[in-house]
C-alpha cells in the first residue's frame, strides 16, 4: 500500500484521533453526571451541569455522544383513564385559573394526592408544591387516603415556609379537599382554598407533572416490597434530589432550592 513501516506503527499506536479521544474524556463526563442524576436527565440537563462544572461543549455533541452510548432520559409515564371521584361536599372557586407563573414565593401553592403500589399495598402520597419555585413544600404518605392525608401535607408546608401573608391554596376536588376540617383548616391559617374544574386536570397541571416526573423517574423503575420502603425511596427523591438538584426549565434550569436562594439574594442586594 506504499506506507512506510515506521509510519504504520506509529498509526497503530495511535489510532485515535485528537477529537475522538476528546469524545472519549467528554463522554466519561456525560456518565458521571447521568448517573448523578439517577439516570434521569437528557443532553440539555447534562449540557447544563457540564457548563455549570466549566466543560466547554455543545448540547448537540453531548447529545450525539449520549445517543452513541445507549443514555437517555427517563420519559414515558400516562395515568389511566377514568374516573376517580364523587360529587364533592364542597367547591371553591377556580382562584388560580392556571396562571401558574408567579412572581414570589408563598404567593400560590396546589396540592394534589397519587398513589404508590407495594406488595404490602397502596402507599398515598400527598404534595405541595409552591408555584414560585416548584418546590415541593409539604408532603405526607400514609396507607390510607383520608382527609388526614391532606391536611398533614398542608401542615408540614406551613411549618415550613411560615408565610407571613395569605396564600391560596389551589387542589382539585377531591373529598379530601372538600372536606369540613380542610375547609376549617384553610380559615384558620389564612389560606384561600382554590379548586379545578371538574374532571379538569388541566387546572393543577403543576402538581400533575411532579407526580408524572416522580413516577418516571423514580416510582416506575423500582419494585417496593413494603410501604417503608417506598417512603423512603420517595423521601430520597424529594429531598435528596429534587428540591435541592433537579433542575427546571421555568426555573432558568435551576433546581428549585437554589432559584429561591438566588431570588432571595437579589432581593438583599437592591
Amino acid at each position: 500500500m506504499s506506507v512506510h513501516p515506521s509510519g504504520y506503527y506509529t498509526w497503530c499506536q495511535n489510532k485515535l484521533s485528537q477529537r475522538a479521544q476528546e469524545d472519549q474524556r467528554l463522554l466519561g463526563q456525560i456518565k458521571h453526571a447521568w448517573l448523578e442524576s439517577g439516570g434521569v436527565y437528557g443532553y440539555r440537563k447534562i449540557h447544563q451541569d457540564l457548563r455549570e462544572e466549566g466543560v466547554r461543549c455543545g448540547k448537540h455533541r453531548v447529545a450525539r455522544l449520549m445517543r452513541s452510548e445507549g443514555l437517555r432520559s427517563q420519559t414515558g409515564y400516562r395515568r389511566r383513564p377514568g374516573h376517580y371521584s364523587g360529587k364533592p361536599a364542597v367547591v371553591s372557586p377556580n382562584h388560580l385559573d392556571r396562571q401558574f407563573d408567579v412572581s414570589a414565593p408563598n404567593v400560590a401553592w396546589v396540592t394534589d394526592i397519587t398513589y404508590i403500589r407495594t406488595y404490602e399495598g397502596w402507599l398515598y402520597l400527598a404534595v405541595v408544591i409552591d408555584l414560585f419555585s416548584r418546590q415541593v413544600v409539604g408532603w405526607s404518605m400514609k396507607p390510607r387516603m383520608t382527609s388526614d392525608l391532606a391536611l398533614d401535607a398542608l401542615l408540614a408546608a406551613m411549618w415550613r415556609r411560615k408565610p407571613s401573608g395569605q396564600v391560596m391554596v389551589h387542589s382539585d376536588q377531591g373529598s379530601q379537599f372538600s372536606s369540613s376540617d380542610w375547609q376549617s383548616f384553610l380559615k384558620a391559617n389564612r389560606l384561600v382554598g382554590s379548586m379545578s374544574r371538574r374532571g379538569n386536570c388541566h387546572d393543577n397541571a403543576v402538581a400533575e407533572s411532579f407526580f408524572q416526573l416522580l413516577k418516571r423517574e423514580r416510582i416506575k423503575r423500582q419494585i417496593y416490597p413494603t410501604r417503608e420502603a417506598a417512603r423512603r425511596d420517595v423521601f430520597n427523591y424529594i429531598e435528596m434530589f429534587y428540591n435541592p438538584r433537579r433542575r427546571h426549565g421555568t426555573t432558568d434550569n435551576l433546581s428549585p432550592v437554589e432559584y429561591e436562594r438566588r431570588y432571595f439574594q437579589s432581593l438583599t442586594g437592591v
